[in-house]
């Protein structure tokens, strides 16, 4: 604590420290208190000592009065009493020069000489005044203390606030560029799409989350890279290339943007049909140079991850550009921290040398649920009944959808409508 300490100069103290001081103040305190005490016992006891004299003495001293037109010098030099004592004779009223009064001076003079006794061997020895210290403590402590009201804990050691700790926490869309470029908006509102680009620049892909969390940046060789997303350039400009914050392997370009919470999963996948299930946190790195996640065969591509929440019972389907579907559950896939994964569905490792024949899109689809197939203009949905023709194990060849919507352009998936009870009356 930073306080005025006994050498009237404010100075960082620990508790040793003042509780050092705060004893040297309590037993000067109790010291003077006790001193100044023991100047008034004395005093008393000076004139009681006269007044014992002038009961003793009792008709003389009243001759003297009686006489004298200056008692006090006369009763002083007949008496040998001090001007204290000769002035407290003279104060004495008639009611008081009865002999009761002789017993409860004598008395008096009993007791006062006792605490005389006490003070002087208090102050005289060092131990006995702070037997005395303790024992007022105690009393007060019994008098006035209470339980306490803070606990008293253990704790680690104190620890610098980070960036992250002291930034806003808000929601952001963070944007990135088919050039590389980022920045963030707050609020999760806006249209990526109709933000404006530079010149030869456009629209990519975008993630949602929270300004306190990390944002994921994956490669075109696998290989992710994380930023905060405090740290991000505003959205008002065009924000800034990520080439000045990472390092990446020649010839490579991002991908995708990824935001989520750190126990979320994710979908990792290549358009040579491998895969596999991996945590959020698996993804983070501080290393500018980024960290090989998903391992890719020659010339290969990675697709966009899927975030997987509350995806119990779902099923995954895979279609290639060749208009191949495979259906199958998506825990079937494995869970992995980083690889190639296993396969999702068959693609003859030639054809996807030569880029002839790739998994173009994935698409998870909630139990009893339908998926619905855009191809141009035209769409068609499939039901649960319907799905199961494209049913299989994974990493099986798939098949053939209906012609004319094997060139497909995008999906959707949606989860079966709960029917509500109906209550009727018997």
């Amino acid at each position: 604590m930073n306080i005025i300490g006994l050498d009237r100069k404010p100075g960082v103290k620990g508790v040793a420290e003042l509780l050092t001081e705060w004893i040297t103040f309590r037993t000067q305190t109790v010291k003077n208190r006790l001193e100044f005490r023991l100047e008034k016992v004395k005093e008393r006891l000076h004139i009681l000592e006269g007044l014992l004299v002038a009961y003793l003495n009792i008709d003389e001293v009243i001759r003297i009065i009686r006489t004298e037109d200056k008692p006090k010098p006369v009763l002083m030099a007949h008496f040998t009493l001090s001007d204290t004592q000769a002035e407290a004779i003279l104060q004495l009223r008639l009611r008081h020069l009865a002999k009761l009064e002789e017993m409860k001076i004598r008395s008096e003079q009993r007791d006062l000489d006792k605490e005389r006794q006490f003070l002087e061997t208090t102050l005289g020895s060092p131990a006995r005044l702070k037997t005395l210290i303790k024992k007022e403590l105690r009393a007060d402590a019994k008098a006035y203390g209470d339980d306490r009201r803070t606990a008293i804990v253990q704790r680690g050691e104190a620890q610098a606030i980070s960036e992250e700790q002291l930034a806003p926490v808000e929601p952001v869309t963070v944007i990135l560029s088919a050039n590389g470029w980022v920045r963030a908006a707050k609020g999760h509102e806006i249209d990526p799409g109709e933000a404006v680009y530079r010149p030869g620049d456009r629209y990519l892909d975008a993630a949602r989350g929270k300004s306190n969390q990390p944002v994921i940046f994956l490669d075109s060789t696998g290989r992710t890279y994380s930023l905060s997303a405090h740290t991000l350039p505003s959205a008002r400009g065009y924000g800034e290339p990520l080439t000045g914050r990472f390092v990446l392997p020649p010839g490579a370009i991002f991908t995708a943007v990824i935001m989520a919470p750190n126990d979320h999963r994710l979908l990792m996948a290549s358009d040579a049909g491998y895969g596999f299930i991996t945590s959020f946190e698996d993804l983070v790195t501080r290393n500018t140079k980024g960290k090989a996640l998903l391992s890719l065969p020659k010339r290969a591509q990675p697709l966009r991850p899927i975030l997987l929440e509350n995806t119990s019972g779902h099923l995954l389907a895979a279609i290639t550009n060749e208009g191949r579907m495979l259906v199958f559950p998506l825990n079937k896939l494995p869970a992995l921290a980083k690889g190639k994964g296993n396969k999702i569905i068959q693609i003859p490792p030639r054809r996807a040398r030569e880029r002839k024949e790739l998994l173009i899109h994935l698409i998870l689809v909630p139990a009893e649920g339908t998926l619905t197939i855009f191809a141009g203009k035209r769409h068609f949905k499939l039901t649960c009944g319907n799905l199961t023709q494209y049913v299989g194990e994974r990493g099986r060849r798939g098949k053939k959808l209906p012609r004319g919507f094997q060139n497909v352009d995008r999906l959707e998936s949606e989860a079966p409508v709960q029917t509500p009870l109906s209550l009727t009356e018997d």
